[in-house]
């Protein structure tokens, strides 16, 4: 009788146990969330206070002069950049992944080197991509100071994320899936399109996501390629700047620095705005249902 009261006792003891040793995990855990939050609130909001009194009509103008420093140019040159990295980089990146994951032999050398040239793209400055695309697009290309050249070069810096994304959202996939769909006498080609790739697609929109924000971020790079031209390019030949570009140069003139702060309000909005499109993208090609 002595030992079942023990027992009973100890069961309900060991709940209590536990939970008192995840209090301080979880302690821990809102306070990481809460300063994570607070972070971004603060960098929002100071950025919106410095930048929205700057804000006016003569900011978007088509044509930049030294009055109105406008920065529809920059918004032009972003969207061309953006649009044509990904469509160059995003098609590359996902086939390498779907290569690596569906048709490769796991374990061999030649998936083990490319996932380490994939990790070393994705540790190299980007200073170093600026000047390899200065020296090679640039020069022995011929290209210049261009969209192209930059575009071109950006599209390398962001295959790294592209490729882990989309490895890592195929591998995610249940096996279950695809041995399903070969029971039903689908191909491989078909079961990756049909099967595999629309409950992945939200893991791969993540790492398109992720190479925009490096796109519209990137400074050192698009220095030595695309160049600091404040004329809408009329073609991939021309040079442009982008608005992380038109910001560094107004703030380091320093007499723009409030017009700098508007430039970084926009950016942030159009970041926002790319996330949210992409966040709808993504649940209506993974089939979720509001």
């Amino acid at each position: 009788m002595d030992k079942s009261i023990t027992k009973a006792v100890t069961s309900q003891m060991k709940p209590v146990t536990k939970r008192r040793k995840s209090i301080p995990y979880t302690i821990f855990t809102t306070v990481s969330i809460v300063f994570s939050v607070a972070i971004l609130l603060f960098i929002l909001l100071f950025v919106t206070v410095k930048g929205l009194p700057y804000l006016k009509p003569s900011l978007f103008a088509l044509e930049y002069t030294s009055e109105n420093v406008s920065m529809m140019p920059a918004i032009i040159s972003t969207i061309i950049m953006v649009a044509l990295s990904i469509l160059i980089a995003a098609p590359i990146g996902i086939f390498t992944a779907i290569y690596l994951v569906e048709y490769a032999k796991p374990g061999s050398k030649f998936v083990t080197a490319i996932r380490m040239v994939t990790e070393t793209l994705s540790g190299i400055p980007s200073i170093i991509y600026g000047l390899f695309g200065f020296l090679f697009f640039g020069i022995t290309l011929g290209l210049g100071y261009s969209i192209i050249s930059g575009v071109l070069t950006i599209s390398i810096m962001i295959l790294p994320p592209i490729v882990r994304s989309t490895e890592e959202a195929l591998i995610a996939i249940s096996k279950g899936y695809r041995e399903g769909s070969f029971a039903l006498g689908a191909g491989h080609l078909r079961t990756i399109f049909v099967i595999v790739l629309p409950p992945a697609m939200p893991g791969i929109l993540s790492g398109i996501i992720l190479a925009i924000g490096r796109i519209v971020g990137e400074t050192a790079a698009l220095l030595y390629t695309l160049g600091t031209s404040t004329n809408i390019p009329g073609k991939l030949t021309d040079s442009g700047i982008t608005l992380a570009l038109h910001m560094y140069r107004l703030s380091s003139e320093g007499r723009y620095t409030g017009e700098a702060y508007a430039t970084g309000l926009v950016l942030l909005v159009i970041v926002v705005l790319l996330n949210a499109i992409s966040g709808l993208i993504a649940r209506k090609l993974g089939g979720e249902k509001k």
